[in-house]
C-alpha cells in the first residue's frame, strides 16, 4: 500500500525545490531509498558523468551499501582489505565479473544501461551492495532522515519512483503520480520493506 501526502501552499510556481520523504509502514525513516523524478512522465536528461564513482571493499563489506550513478558512469571497486575479493553481478543492467584481486588494487566498470545492479563477492557470501543506474538527472538516495531534495523541478505533473533493495513490490519499486504546484512542496511516500539479511545494514 502507498500513502502519500502533500504539504504545500497553493500558489503556482514555474520551478520548485522538491523534498520527498520516504517512510516505512511504521513511520520510521527509510534510508538508502532511491528517489527518481520524471516531470510530465519523462526523464530529465542525464549530464555526462564528470567523475568516477566508487564502491570500496573494506572490513569485508561494500561501502556504500547503495550507490546512485547516471547512465554512462564509471565505478571503481578498490580493495582496502588484507584479503582478496571477487566482485560480480548477474544483473540484466550490467553483468560483469572482477576476478580475484588483492589489497590496494582497483578495478573499474562502465555502466551504460539503466536499472538496479546487485553486487556480491564470490569469496565472502555476506557481502552485498547495490548500484542504481539512473536514467533521469533527478535521482538521488535518501539520508538517515528518509529525505532527499531536488532543486528546480518543473511545475506540473510528475511521476515519482521510489526504489529500495528490500521494498515489497515488483522490481523493488513503487511509483506515485503527483503535481508540483508550489515553490517548496513535500511529498511523503510510505513503503513496505522486507527485513534486511543479518549481514546488511539495519533499517
Amino acid at each position: 500500500m502507498i500513502i502519500f501526502s502533500l504539504l504545500a501552499c497553493a500558489s503556482p510556481a514555474l520551478a520548485a525545490d522538491v523534498t520527498v520523504e520516504v517512510r516505512t509502514q511504521s513511520g520510521a525513516p527509510a534510508r538508502e531509498a532511491v528517489v527518481s523524478l520524471y516531470p510530465a512522465g519523462r526523464p530529465v536528461p542525464v549530464a555526462p558523468p564528470g567523475k568516477t564513482y566508487e564502491i570500496a571493499q573494506q572490513n569485508i563489506q561494500f561501502s556504500p551499501f547503495v550507490l546512485v550513478v547516471p547512465v554512462g558512469a564509471n565505478v571503481a571497486f578498490p580493495n582496502y582489505d588484507k584479503v582478496r575479493h571477487h566482485v560480480y553481478s548477474f544483473s540484466p543492467a550490467k553483468r560483469f565479473e572482477l576476478k580475484l584481486y588483492a589489497r590496494e588494487q582497483n578495478r573499474t566498470v562502465h555502466f551504460d544501461r539503466p536499472g538496479p545492479v546487485p553486487l556480491g563477492c564470490n569469496i565472502h557470501d555476506n557481502m552485498s551492495a547495490f548500484i542504481l543506474v539512473a536514467d533521469t538527472g533527478l535521482s538521488a538516495k535518501t539520508g538517515a532522515d528518509g529525505r532527499v531534495s531536488f532543486a528546480d523541478v518543473p511545475a506540473g505533473p510528475v511521476v515519482v519512483r521510489v526504489w529500495h533493495p528490500y521494498l515489497r513490490a515488483p522490481d523493488n519499486a513503487v511509483e506515485v503520480r503527483w503535481a508540483v504546484a508550489s515553490a517548496h512542496p513535500i511529498l511523503q511516500v510510505k513503503v513496505a520493506l522486507r527485513p534486511p539479511p543479518p549481514a546488511a545494514p539495519a533499517y
